[in-house]
């Protein structure tokens, strides 16, 4: 299979800096790269994280976001200088033509030199709401399901601004991530859907996700997530 789905448009990496709450770090704020930029196990050359325990790492090596998002976001926040450029939402690569209901779990794609596969959706955070300055800009991300979604390295390599993106697997076709996503947040205690989805090869925290709300019949708590630390803790 070699189906082009899009181009990256732009790719952005950024460095750890102390953030908006007390003790807290963020590389979101990330910037353009000219050139090729290399692709290995964790993610791009040049890129950090502000906290690894739930940022980075094999699972979420490169993040994607749609560029097609953000004419819906300024339509409905208003022309914030942060929607003005790719890169407001931490994303690696700022992608054109593709978007979450585009690719599936599982799906493999090529770019330039390196191979990634899609291994799940974001699921935003509080950082969010203080880049944008809307307090529930999190929860926004996560009820339009526009959340982006990571990939992890399979075959290291260099990328660029420009290059393809092109489809050369998709084993589990019945799941794009849009659906998936619909399940987690619209859906969430949807038994026949869970049970399908755990047997799809997730990531140990979804997983561990999907095996819970089976056996309590009770969603997780976001608020730590989607709210964050206290700005006075």
């Amino acid at each position: 299979m070699n189906l082009l789905l899009g181009r990256v448009q732009t790719v952005l990496t950024g460095r750890a800096l102390p953030y908006t709450r007390p003790g807290s770090w963020s590389a979101i704020a990330k910037q353009p790269v000219e050139g090729p930029v290399q692709v290995h196990r964790e993610g791009l050359t040049g890129d950090e994280q502000g906290d690894r325990r739930v940022h980075g790492g094999p699972d979420k090596a490169v993040h994607l976001y749609a560029t097609e998002h953000y004419p819906l976001w300024r339509g409905e926040l208003g022309a914030r200088p942060v929607l003005g450029a790719p890169g407001a939402f931490g994303e690696n690569l700022s992608t054109q033509g593709v978007t979450e209901a585009d690719v599936c779990l599982g799906d493999r794609l090529r770019i330039g030199g390196a191979l990634l596969e899609v291994s799940q959706s974001r699921q935003p955070c509080w950082k969010l709401n203080d880049r944008f300055g809307v307090p529930d800009m999190a929860l926004r991300v996560q009820q339009t399901l526009r959340t982006g979604w990571y990939c992890r390295v399979l075959e290291p390599g260099s990328l660029q601004a420009g290059d393809a993106i092109t489809l050369i697997a998709r084993p589990h076709p019945d799941w794009p991530l849009l659906r998936l996503i619909e399940l987690l947040y619209h859906r969430p205690l949807d038994r026949e859907l869970l049970t399908q989805v755990r047997d799809l090869p997730l990531v140990p925290s979804w997983r561990r996700m999907i095996e819970t709300r089976l056996a309590c019949g009770e969603v997780e708590s976001w608020a730590a997530r989607i709210e964050g630390p206290a700005h006075d803790a």
